[in-house]
């Protein structure tokens, strides 16, 4: 591995320099490559995008037992749990594909470039600014040699679009990417950057090519997307209007977005929509407003309660997921107690719980009142408990029934998963060929793993 200074050197000189011979782009012609990524649906998407634009130079995917000659491995830094998975990830990676070029990106090479640089195998780490332009990096350090750590540091964040279609039939749109909110738990700021976005003619044009190839569903992913706008001086609701109108997608879902950000404005324009679909995914993180003030979220319990209780009432069939966190330093027992009555107090369908986990450099660390691993295990029980009730009902509310639903295939041959409308998991039978077929169907009965009902 080169030197990082050396590395430098050489990026920075040739930073201009995007154009190739046939010779240097051939190099990349009948290679095979692995990916693999770890964390939101945003880093998801990323690699899916790097995927197809390696496949127009000729890069073939490399199946289960192949050796590839390119890895990726595209990572996230939310916990110290994430760091751990992607080292081991990369290891394995670097075990069973000896001989590869190893390109590590993501959050955790953004924070950490240098401790993933030592990791031995690994040919070149990028930025995040970086994440547009791996192919060039890749063809670049292939064609001359060169291999090493990051690019160059100090650039700002340019916004890479991104537009994928997932393993499934959905595709990812993203919308947004970084955020300037800087809760004191949190990394996301240092790792992807200020909050910075596509233009709207920019992601309309995306989602217009999504439906030429025959996509029904888009998800809206980004890391703040409700902040929609910085860049461009546009507005998230103006955002959704237009793309509302793009004709052969059938169905949009926002992935997640802060409740302050929820403007009374973007739930009327949902719930009157052609194609945005009942379903939000609203991150709590604590039921307490002492806990959010050590947070320092924008909104209170009250303000969230207001939010759900909104949506639900404009529409009543929508299906509402909750993002908290337990054990977050100052988060005391009586704290919880109360965090856990406001929880079970919501209308709401779910809860996503996790463990809060001390990131080096965050305001966290300031906080007094440390939680032991014991009793996040045990607060994080209980939500579960919450949350296991609270979707069993929803979902029992539609027994009986009959919803739209976006089909697509599974492991299993003969069965077909998918969602309703408003978020639903379905097991539908069929001998028939029906991936990503939007059909109306009864939901007649919990299926034999009570995790999803059954359609007919």
């Amino acid at each position: 591995m080169l030197d990082y200074h050396v590395l430098l050197h050489y990026l920075c000189s040739r930073k201009q320099d995007t154009h190739f011979t046939v010779t240097e782009s051939s190099i990349l012609q009948g290679k095979r490559a692995a990916y693999f990524t770890l964390g939101c649906k945003l880093n998801f998407a990323e690699t899916a995008t790097i995927a197809h634009q390696l496949e127009q130079y000729g890069v073939q995917s490399a199946r289960k037992g192949e050796r590839a000659d390119i890895c990726i491995v595209n990572t996230c830094s939310v916990t110290e749990v994430a760091d751990h998975k992607c080292r081991q990830a990369i290891h394995k990676l670097v075990r069973h594909h000896s001989g590869a070029f190893v390109v590590v990106m993501g959050c955790y090479a953004q924070l950490k470039p240098e401790e993933v640089a030592s990791i031995s195998g690994v040919s070149l780490v990028l930025r995040q600014s970086e994440k547009g332009k791996v192919v060039d990096y890749i063809m670049k350090a292939l064609t001359e040699d060169h291999s090493g750590t990051e690019s160059e540091e100090g650039e700002s964040e340019p916004f890479v679009p991104s537009c994928s279609r997932g393993e499934r039939t959905r595709y990812f749109l993203k919308v947004q990417d970084g955020c300037n909110y800087f809760c004191t738990y949190c990394t996301i700021p240092f790792a992807r950057g200020r909050s910075r976005n596509g233009s709207i003619a920019s992601l309309v044009e995306q989602a217009q090519q999504a439906a030429a190839e025959g996509g029904k569903e888009i998800v809206l992913t980004g890391v703040n997307i409700g902040d929609f706008g910085r860049s461009t001086g546009e507005s998230f609701l103006d955002l959704l209007r237009a793309l509302d109108e793009v004709e052969g997608i059938e169905r949009y879902r926002i992935s997640s977005i802060e409740p302050n950000l929820l403007t009374d404005e973007v739930l009327q324009f949902c719930a009157s929509s052609r194609a945005f679909m009942p379903h939000f995914h609203i991150p709590l993180q604590s039921g307490s407003d002492e806990v959010l003030r050590l947070m320092h979220r924008r909104y209170d319990t009250s303000l969230f309660y207001n939010k759900v209780s909104r949506a639900r009432e404009l529409m009543p069939d929508c299906f509402i997921g909750v993002d908290v966190i337990v054990g977050t330093r100052g988060e005391t027992s009586s704290l919880f107690d109360e965090a856990e009555r406001f929880i079970e107090s919501l209308p709401i369908s779910q809860l996503h719980v996790f463990s809060y986990s001390e990131r080096p450099g965050t305001a966290a660390l300031r906080i007094p009142h440390v939680v032991s691993p014991k009793e996040k295990h045990e607060r994080s029980q209980r939500l579960l408990a919450i949350s296991n009730q609270k979707l069993s009902s929803f979902y029992e509310r539609y027994l009986g029934q009959s919803r739209p639903v976006l089909l697509e295939h599974s492991r299993r041959r003969g069965i077909y998963n998918g969602f309703t409308d408003n978020y639903i998991k379905i097991e539908y039978h069929s001998t028939e060929h029906q991936d990503n077929r939007l059909v109306t169907l009864s939901l007649t009965g919990w299926n034999e793993d009570h995790n999803a009902l059954l359609a007919e």
